[in-house]
């Protein structure tokens, strides 16, 4: 009998150690877990940060850009940088239909035709003081019979034609267009017509003017067409395949690609407690 306590009691003492060894062994496996999870968090971290300084730095323009070979092209380009905000955003004030944001494009692209036109005349007449021939005109008035008669009965006063508004004289030449649309382009064309003319203004050289007038017309279209898309919502979602395959399957869960070490430390302890039962 007393062989068997002592046998008893040795046997406890080996179970309480195993027991105490399993604790540690668990705590130390807790330990490590949650080591290795802060440790993941701030690499992700990392990561991101790295990231996002990429997608900055991509995005900046050059302080100094590359100019173009053309003086035109140049003086377009700082033009573009002042007048495509204000046309984007009063443009995408516009949703009620897409007609009235057609007549806003077709009044803009008219109104730099009619603001240009004038100055590309002036500029491309001949000057007086090369040709002063040019200038004389031979009037021959052969006055006849008919035209000496003086007529002085009273003639019916015709009622005079309404004024036309600001608005439609802007719009001349496209009266079949929306009259909301046109609105808002002339109360538009107001803030950067002067900066149109001064741009153009500064050019001398017959060849930059082109240029400047040609591409100032393409790149309004060019804009006029992403400011559609972007309104329309046609730009796509960048996405990926692990986002479609969580999305198509949201009770399976998302790949993210790591490891879960809270879930290896679970499946060691679990392991651990399994042999303890056993004991």
């Amino acid at each position: 009998m007393q062989i068997d306590r002592m046998e008893f009691i040795q046997e406890l003492e080996v179970e309480q150690q195993l027991r105490e060894n399993i604790r540690k062994v668990i705590k130390i496996v807790k330990s490590r877990k949650k080591q290795q999870l802060l440790e993941a968090q701030e690499e992700e971290q990392y990561l991101r940060n790295v990231i996002r300084k990429l997608i900055a730095e991509g995005s900046t323009p050059d302080q100094e850009p590359a100019p173009a070979a053309s003086t035109g092209i140049n003086v377009l380009e700082d033009l573009l940088k002042k007048i495509i905000p204000v046309l984007q955003a009063d443009y995408k004030l516009l949703t009620t239909d897409e007609q009235q944001r057609q007549s806003f494009r077709a009044h803009v692209l008219n109104g730099v035709k009619n603001t240009i036109a004038p100055m590309k005349a002036v500029l491309s007449a001949p000057d007086p003081d090369d040709d002063p021939e040019s200038l004389e005109e031979v009037v021959d008035v052969d006055i006849g019979d008919e035209e000496k008669f003086i007529d002085i009965e009273d003639k019916p006063e015709e009622e005079p034609e309404p004024e036309a508004s600001p608005e439609q004289e802007f719009g001349a030449g496209l009266e079949d267009h929306d009259e909301t649309g046109r609105n808002m382009a002339f109360q538009t064309y107001k803030k950067i017509e002067s900066n149109i003319v001064d741009s153009y203004d500064l050019i001398a050289n017959e060849e930059d003017r082109a240029l400047f007038y040609d591409y100032l017309l393409t790149n309004l279209k060019l804009y006029f067409d992403k400011f559609e898309d972007e309104l329309a919502g046609n730009l796509q979602e960048p996405t990926t395949p692990e986002y479609e395959k969580a999305k198509e399957d949201p009770a399976g869960g998302m790949d993210t690609g790591l490891d879960d070490p809270m879930a290896a430390a679970e499946d060691e302890e679990i392991a651990l407690q399994e042999i303890y039962i056993q004991l």
